[in-house]
């Protein structure tokens, strides 16, 4: 089999199986099995895969049609221009995810020697890029759970940035040390009722990183009250949010006393993304 009847076999494959972004994946699926880049697939699209290859091409499909998560399979996943490691046990980044980064942006570059709090860090994503992009930023990510620890660890060495991580519970209020110029989070906002319908994929992720309690705000609220005493004046807290959850964390954060809160859309047109400042 060729190159380019694997991957026309693998379209086939993953668009009977109901995968809605088939031919996206199937991309993926064979730069990773022949390690070539798409310039290099293009010019030896005729190059018979060794049987090795063939294997790891059967086994991924295999997983891939029981909707284990292609990110997960890959073992690592590309956000906002940089290379994570992700698995089983922390929540997989999104392209979603890379509108609060833009916003986070805006906030540290017009400061000097900002301090940054990252809570429900996960993978790391987004303290380890707000670092990246912003190298003279003093970045500290919180995460509780060991399996997702290993993984802040392990992405902020893969990306060569200084960050402080620290294993710290949200809900307990751990990880603060001093006042900050921006607190971020993307926590748990899935409500009870949805946590029974999810997608497939997502089903494979995390609960601790994906359920918010009741209506899906318990950590808006908390994070809001209790860590705006950790905002220096002037300080921006922002949050990554779910669909038509932006008014309910808009309120809330007015509730706490934040002024100026906005919200941002992402490149789906969804309210992601809400923010206000602390005088």
């Amino acid at each position: 089999m060729t190159i380019f009847e694997a991957y026309n076999d693998c379209k086939r494959q993953l668009q009977a199986a109901g995968i809605e972004d088939y031919v996206f994946e199937s991309k993926q699926i064979i730069k990773h099995v022949t390690g070539y880049t798409n310039a290099q697939i293009l010019t030896k699209y005729t190059q018979p895969l060794t049987d090795f290859q063939q294997n790891n091409l059967t086994a991924i499909i295999k997983q891939r049609l029981i909707r284990y998560p292609l990110q997960y399979i890959l073992r690592r996943w590309n956000f906002f221009g940089r290379e994570f490691f992700v698995g089983p046990g922390v929540l997989i980044p999104r392209s979603d995810t890379e509108t609060l980064i833009d916003v986070c942006l805006e906030t540290v570059k017009v400061k000097q020697n900002p301090r940054v709090l990252d809570l429900c860090a996960g993978t790391g994503c987004i303290g380890i890029t707000i670092k990246g992009e912003c190298e003279t930023a003093d970045v500290t990510l919180v995460e509780k759970f060991d399996e997702a620890l290993e993984y802040t660890i392990k992405n902020a060495a893969h990306n060569n940035l200084l960050v402080k991580i620290v294993k710290g519970d949200v809900l307990n209020i751990e990880g603060a040390d001093g006042l900050y110029d921006l607190i971020v989070s993307n926590p748990p906002y899935i409500n009870d009722k949805d946590m029974k319908t999810l997608q497939p994929e997502v089903a494979f992720e995390p609960a601790t990183a994906l359920a918010g309690g009741s209506d899906g705000l318990e950590f808006y609220r908390h994070i809001a009250k209790e860590y705006k005493k950790h905002l220096a004046g002037g300080g921006v807290m922002a949050f990554e949010v779910g669909i038509n959850q932006a008014d309910a964390v808009a309120y809330i954060m007015k509730e706490n006393g934040f002024t100026d809160v906005q919200t941002r859309k992402d490149m789906g047109e969804i309210d992601r993304v809400v923010f206000g400042t602390l005088n």
